[in-house]
């Protein structure tokens, strides 16, 4: 396992290793050695927050917005779920993005996430998706895993 520099320090098995844990000690897991607040879940020194979605009708009612606008509010939520995991938006060592017709979408895309990361940027990967639960208006959906020192 690699450092990306002084913002990131290199991690060992040993800070790989352990159980996964409750963080903010609330209420119980659904499987042994798993525990989940609210969307984030800690294993060791890694925090793993998943199925971010770019529009909520009851956060947004008034449209879902184009991608840049969803990917911005997509990555607010992200931070607060890393807050309340206790690691920030500068320990996000990747980020993996489900995105509505990339061909159309990912500058918009890129454009906030070269915005809202510094270098080093984490890691960014996309993939094409047909559409979301939420139906047509969602363009988008994230993924991280970050660290905590």
């Amino acid at each position: 396992i690699y450092s990306r520099g002084p913002l990131r320090p290199a991690l060992n098995r040993r800070s790989l290793a352990g159980p996964r844990v409750n963080m903010a000690a609330q209420g119980a897991s659904s499987r042994p050695g798993k525990q989940q607040v609210g969307g984030p879940i800690r294993s060791g020194n890694l925090v793993f927050v998943g199925g971010i979605g770019g529009w909520y009708p009851e956060r947004r009612p008034e449209g879902p917005g184009d991608a840049r606008q969803q990917f911005g509010d997509a990555l607010e939520m992200m931070k607060g779920s890393l807050e309340k995991a206790g690691t920030s938006m500068a320990n996000v060592l990747r980020i993996k993005v489900s995105l509505v017709d990339p061909a159309k979408n990912w500058g918009a895309v890129y454009e906030v996430f070269q915005e809202r990361f510094p270098e080093p940027r984490p890691v960014c990967s996309c993939f094409g998706a047909t559409g979301f639960r939420r139906g047509p208006g969602q363009l988008l959906q994230v993924e991280c895993i970050a660290y905590i020192d």
